[in-house]
């Protein structure tokens, strides 16, 4: 799965590596983003088709739920049964997104508890999520975006740590994901699978960390520190 991730670059950094035509206003660094909080994503804009930047809550709400409360246990899709599955194949259709990432944490048991490791890019590069996205209006007039990070099976590495890794793109891959806009077909989606897949070991670098990181509320550069753990 995917339970915790960050993200702290500049934002020219962000938009050239996603080829945004226009700059994020602001880029707050982020080293423990947990589930329900705002997160950025890249998406295709609805009219222009040109990339955009947007905030969304991390857990996706999907358009039929009563209540916004759904969204808590919708934080991963199983890239195995997305297209079926009723929460995520609206979206899985039409509203798919990248989220941009420096690197993610995973838990690995152990005696006397969990030893948490954060995973980057081997290579130094932002990550980007494979993600889908969604609209919500409540009964109130309330309307909430929403997003979900794809989950696919873990690679050998790890695979130490959990079974369930995020879905991570390769920067020529983005245009395919996201689409040229509108509903995609089935034989689209079909095609689109070859790219959930799990990313290469050798394109990954993982180290432990400190327990620091095991509380959300605790933030900044001291959760990604390379601890003696492990």
């Amino acid at each position: 799965m995917c339970g915790r991730f960050a993200l702290y670059t500049t934002i020219e950094a962000l938009a050239d590596q996603f080829d945004l035509p226009e700059l994020p206003a602001q880029l707050v660094p982020r080293y423990n983003i947990a589930p329900t909080q705002p997160v950025g994503i890249v998406r295709n804009h609805a009219q222009s088709h040109a990339r955009e930047w947007a905030l969304a809550l991390w857990g996706l709400i999907p358009s039929w739920s009563k209540d916004s409360s759904m969204g808590a246990r919708m934080i991963n899709a199983r890239a195995e049964t997305v297209e079926e599955k009723p929460s995520f194949r609206a979206a899985f259709k039409r509203r798919r997104c990248i989220v941009p990432a420096s690197g993610f944490y995973e838990w690995m048991k152990k005696e006397g508890g969990k030893q948490p490791y954060y995973i980057t890019a081997a290579d130094g590069d932002l990550l980007g999520f494979a993600g889908l996205w969604e609209n919500w209006s409540g009964p109130n007039g309330e309307e909430l975006e929403s997003c979900t990070i794809l989950t696919t099976a873990a690679n050998d590495d790890v695979s130490r740590l959990h079974d369930r890794m995020p879905v991570i793109l390769a920067p020529e891959d983005y245009d395919e994901w996201l689409g040229a806009g509108g509903d995609a077909t089935s034989a689209q989606l079909s095609q689109l699978k070859h790219l959930l897949r799990p990313f290469s070991v050798d394109q990954l670098n993982l180290y432990p960390v400190s327990a620091y990181v095991n509380n959300s509320r605790n933030e900044g550069s001291e959760c990604i520190v390379e601890s003696a753990a492990g």
